[in-house]
């Protein structure tokens, strides 16, 4: 395997939320269900965006819109590996979750809060986690939309359900570490650079009827700060339902137009 194909080739389970943490019970309504997610930046990647969960029956789709993220890898686009991750506190880690003091949260620092992976929104095929290190299957460069249609595994619908869902896009351009974190080798691979598999962008999915936006605040779950070395995000008031329905309309438009 050349090193391009190994740059996001790590442990399944070690890959596997900043905006809305708070969140409502899931409405069933005939079966179908909406959930959208802010993307926020995380260790100072630049990486946003928003994502969108439609789920009728068992049948789900994913739409996920990403921009400023790493854009390229020994002169082709930067793979970012991107999962539904599950089962854990269905938030995003802050900078408290930095526990080596190297100035980023690495995969493993970042596995409590997000935790395992329940789907992998790979282009084509299996969804599984097994597909966790299918980086040939991954959206890459520096912006990218993303649509998928797939079979919603019970597990990731129960974590959606309990709020514990939150979807994760990695890989960082090492300009924007710290030095210390820059130089170092990934925590879980050492022939890796530390980039190639930290959380770059992670957003917990709120859920609702389908059609109807979630009640109430959002609840980041992030402390944000310059002086952090994670980047700025965004705040609870910064992110919003308000904006956050903008977001998902524009989606859902983009979606149907399509079809």
């Amino acid at each position: 395997m050349n090193t391009k194909m190994r740059l996001l080739a790590v442990p399944t389970l070690a890959l596997g939320a900043l905006a809305l943490s708070a969140t409502p019970a899931l409405a069933h309504g005939d079966d179908s269900w909406s959930g959208q997610a802010a993307l926020n930046t995380l260790n100072n990647s630049g990486t946003s965006g928003q994502a969108m969960v439609e789920v009728h029956g068992t049948e789900a789709t994913v739409t996920v819109d990403v921009s400023g993220a790493a854009e390229t890898f020994m002169d082709g686009p930067f793979p970012h590996a991107q999962h539904i991750h599950i089962n854990a506190q269905g938030t995003c880690p802050g900078p408290d979750a930095d526990t080596d003091g190297d100035g980023v949260v690495n995969t493993t620092e970042g596995h409590p809060f997000y935790g395992m992976i329940g789907t992998s929104l790979t282009t084509e095929g299996d969804t599984s986690p097994d597909s966790a290190l299918a980086v040939e299957r991954f959206p890459g460069g520096s912006a990218y939309s993303y649509e998928r249609t797939f079979q919603l595994d019970a597990e990731t619908a129960a974590s959606l359900e309990d709020g514990s869902a939150v979807i994760v896009v990695h890989g960082v351009d090492p300009a924007l570490m710290p030095a210390a974190a820059a130089e170092k080798m990934s925590d879980l691979d050492p022939t890796l650079p530390a980039a190639a598999t930290l959380p770059a962008a992670c957003g917990t999915v709120a859920v609702s009827q389908m059609g109807a936006m979630p009640d109430g605040g959002a609840d980041t779950g992030v402390e944000t700060g310059a002086d952090q070395g994670m980047g700025a995000g965004l705040s609870a008031a910064g992110v919003g339902v308000g904006g956050l329905a903008v977001a998902a309309a524009a989606l859902v438009a983009r979606r149907r137009a399509r079809a």
